[in-house]
């Protein structure tokens, strides 16, 4: 059988806003991003070499969640383009070898789309099922005690009719029916849609919300939570997210993936690495090709996960033990909902050193890696005055702006992102791709070796992952074939002193955050410096270190 693309890709996550601007409103574009594609890959070395891009929202909509408020699920936002720049960027992508993923919000529409239009305009109306409306319990109460992800009840009085609609998120995000078969149809229809103009894929948002309780059941308090605490914490969410149903309809969806040779579905999912797992299917009917598994960015809301070999052995370890045969993890360390990578370990003011590390860690695990846009450059969260602040979040939880901020391409007052007013402001000058890009010893030139040394290295792309027994305050895990000798080995040091770490076998070291170790042979042992990482090739794979 033909290896499927994504098992080998590396993904880069756009979010269009912010790439690129190439008709000087301040808004990146369509346009933007094929300007800039030979950036991220022109099949050559010089390039950063992604195999796919994953853009944020580019439908039609009020933006009142910046996109994931959808107004039409068949068309583009106007700030981005036209119908015919897509089909362009499709076109461009796929000729230079590029994959092009769209982001699909199955759970909710825009109260502004004609489904919510019609269905909240009476009592009797044919889609009033489409969504989910319920009276005031007896008391006058709410239907449920469920609270939305942006703070608040999930309920909202419609004065039209004078029943509640379900948003699991902004009032203006009504949650839609996946248990009437027609709104499931429709829905199965926009897949089509776009797989007929040529998109390879989709990343799905909120994926482990689409079905839930059929009673919309009260959820339990969470017992933990404490004053302070992020409110949506106060309940757990047992009835709105992961409900078992909800598998039978992602089975569903893949079966329509299946219809259209190589389209990949990857899942916005949350919970345990056994529920994770579940998303995936089973033997007997596949469920999504990939879920996303956010553990090295968050496992505890609202905390961030620390920087720490042993908490991230754990992750790892877990995720291996219950995915199913023949499935692979999908690991990232930062998206567009979460503080960037450097600014959430730089307490000490060592982010970079650990995102140096990460870039290869995450390029030595055995997963499909999602890369954020400007991670590669170092890009962190930048303090935006509050009369500049956009994300309607911030009114009642955390804001979102700070890691949305523009592409920094050079060190120009515009950046090189746009001559107009940005929408949001620029980061410091100094992270920027133009300054980065023929310094060897630069965050973006580790990002690009670590990227292709992986293209070149069979055992990274395919190799089985096994942990090694390191010491306290390191990781060593070994990728290569079951029952071979292991082709490369990838070490972490996340202690603040030098450390040596043993390795089974000799080899040469073809990636390190101290890129003047690169080319050293090693024998029984590697030496890393205070917050380093390394990988070893094997002397069996001498071959792929040549150029």
């Amino acid at each position: 059988m033909t290896r499927e693309w994504w098992r080998d890709a590396v993904v880069y996550q756009i979010y269009p806003r912010s790439f690129q601007d190439s008709n000087g409103d301040g808004i990146g574009d369509l346009e933007g991003i094929i300007r800039r594609l030979d950036y991220l890959n022109d099949g050559t070395e010089t390039s950063l070499g992604v195999d796919a891009i994953w853009l944020s929202p580019t439908f039609p909509s009020p933006m009142k969640d910046f996109g994931y408020d959808v107004s039409d699920y068949n068309g583009v936002h106007p700030d981005f383009g036209t119908m015919e720049t897509m089909d362009r960027l499709i076109a461009e992508c796929h000729a230079r070898g590029i994959k092009l993923l769209l982001d699909w919000v199955p759970n909710h529409t825009s109260d502004r789309h004609p489904w919510f239009i019609e269905s909240a305009s009476s009592l009797e109306n044919p889609k009033r099922d489409w969504y989910f409306w319920r009276s005031a319990k007896p008391d006058g109460g709410l239907p449920n005690n469920w609270r939305s992800v942006f703070g608040g009840p999930a309920w909202t009085l419609s004065e039209e009719t004078g029943q509640f609609y379900l948003h699991s998120f902004l009032k203006e995000q009504p949650d839609l029916n996946w248990r009437n078969p027609e709104v499931e149809r429709a829905m199965h229809d926009v897949l089509r849609f776009w797989f007929e103009r040529g998109i390879d894929g989709f990343r799905i948002d909120v994926m482990g919300m689409i079905l839930k309780h059929p009673d919309l059941a009260d959820n339990p308090v969470n017992p933990r939570w404490r004053p302070g605490d992020r409110e949506r914490s106060s309940q757990i969410w047992l009835n709105n997210r992961n409900y078992p149903d909800v598998f039978g309809a992602v089975k569903r969806i893949r079966r329509v993936f299946d219809e259209y040779p190589a389209k990949t579905a990857v899942g916005e999912v949350f919970g345990t690495a056994e529920e994770i797992s579940a998303y995936y299917g089973d033997d007997r009917e596949p469920g999504l090709h990939l879920a996303f598994n956010f553990q090295f960015i968050h496992e505890i809301e609202p905390w961030h996960t620390p920087w720490d070999a042993e908490i991230m052995k754990r992750i790892v370890r877990d995720a291996e033990r219950a995915i199913p045969a023949g499935s692979q993890p999908c690991f990232a360390f930062g998206n567009h909902d979460r503080m960037r990578f450097i600014t959430r370990h730089n307490e000490d003011g060592r982010g970079v050193e650990r995102a140096r590390a990460a870039a290869i860690v995450l390029m030595g695990l055995r997963n499909t890696p999602f890369v954020y846009y400007g991670e590669e450059i170092g890009m962190e969260d930048v303090e935006i005055p509050e009369e500049q602040l956009q994300d309607p979040a911030r009114l009642r939880t955390f804001g979102r702006d700070p890691e949305r901020t523009p592409m920094q391409w050079d060190a120009t007052p515009s950046r090189g992102f746009s001559e107009a007013e940005p929408w949001l402001p620029y980061g410091r000058a100094d992270r920027n791709v133009d300054e980065q890009f023929a310094d060897d010893g630069s965050l973006l030139s580790l990002y690009r070796a670590a990227i292709w040394l992986r293209k070149r290295t069979a055992s990274l792309r395919e190799g089985a992952y096994r942990e090694l027994e390191s010491l306290d305050g390191t990781w060593l895990f070994e990728r290569g074939a079951t029952g071979a000798a292991a082709a490369a080995y990838v070490a972490l040091n996340t202690t603040g002193h030098a450390v040596r770490v043993a390795v089974p076998s000799p080899g040469t070291v073809a990636l390190a955050t101290l890129r003047s170790e690169e080319g050293r042979r090693v024998g029984q042992h590697i030496d890393l410096e205070p917050l380093g990482a390394a990988m070893v090739i094997a002397d069996g794979e001498r071959s792929i270190l040549g150029r």
